[in-house]
């Protein structure tokens, strides 16, 4: 659902422990984004979907093996509980899935919002995402114990896009990754500290030099720290 102009983007969470949110996005530019309500946040218990007296959630996986998994009987139950929500996406949090890039955090926040799903234990049974068509998503190849600091990851790219919500609206898009590069040197007073002197192109006042000289230091970096993004942006600049 692409986003409604008279409506703050929206976030749907759907995680065991509800109460880790919304953590550092209630604190900086997003828990003040969030006072304002330019943005919303709604933390829902998968566990209040549970049936039985001992409010299970998870079950022993088919086929054996180590850990336990989500069941998609309350998985569903609970996405069900906030469908008169606007839910955009539907991503699970997940670190088989496509790896999150600034290109899909933009994405992203053009549309009504976003309902996140965060796992736990060995992951979440296989039917619930194919029924609903859940997206997956990585923040990086590693594991987290569960997916909520994952989910606070993907909130906090997305809710610094919001209009008003970042003090200039330009800083934005000097930052890694906007241009497909990693972000050139910051300097800043005094002049010369422990006797490192700020580049003298920063202080001679010509424009086109300093832009010039900042693409040239965001080309280095990026081709000798990111050789992935840098054949990308070779073949872009092509």
């Amino acid at each position: 659902m692409e986003k409604n102009n008279t409506q703050p983007w929206t976030v749907n969470v759907l995680s065991l422990f509800p109460e880790m949110f919304p953590g550092p996005l209630g604190l900086s530019l997003s828990g003040k984004a969030l006072d304002k309500g330019l943005w919303n946040l709604k933390a829902t218990n998968i566990r209040d979907f549970a049936t039985d007296k001992h409010r299970t959630v998870d079950d022993m996986p088919f086929g054996g093996g180590a850990g336990m998994v989500l069941k998609s009987e309350i998985l569903d139950a609970a996405l069900s509980s906030v469908a008169h929500i606007p839910l955009g996406p539907v991503i699970y949090l997940s670190p088989r899935g496509k790896p999150l890039t600034q290109s899909k955090v933009e994405e992203l926040t053009q549309k009504s919002g976003v309902t996140l799903i965060c796992g736990r234990y060995e992951g979440v049974d296989e039917r619930f995402l194919l029924k609903r068509g859940v997206e997956e998503i990585s923040i990086g190849d590693y594991i987290l114990s569960g997916g909520e600091l994952a989910a606070m990851v993907l909130i906090d790219s997305c809710v610094r896009l919001i209009p008003g919500v970042m003090g200039k609206a330009a800083s934005h898009e000097e930052e890694s990754f906007s241009k497909g590069l990693l972000e050139y040197p910051h300097y800043t007073r005094p002049q010369v500290w422990e006797g490192m002197s700020v580049p003298d192109v920063l202080l001679s006042g010509h424009h086109k030099e300093i832009d010039d000289w900042r693409l040239s230091q965001s080309e280095k970096i990026t081709m000798e720290r990111r050789p992935d993004l840098w054949n990308e942006y070779l073949k872009h600049k092509k």
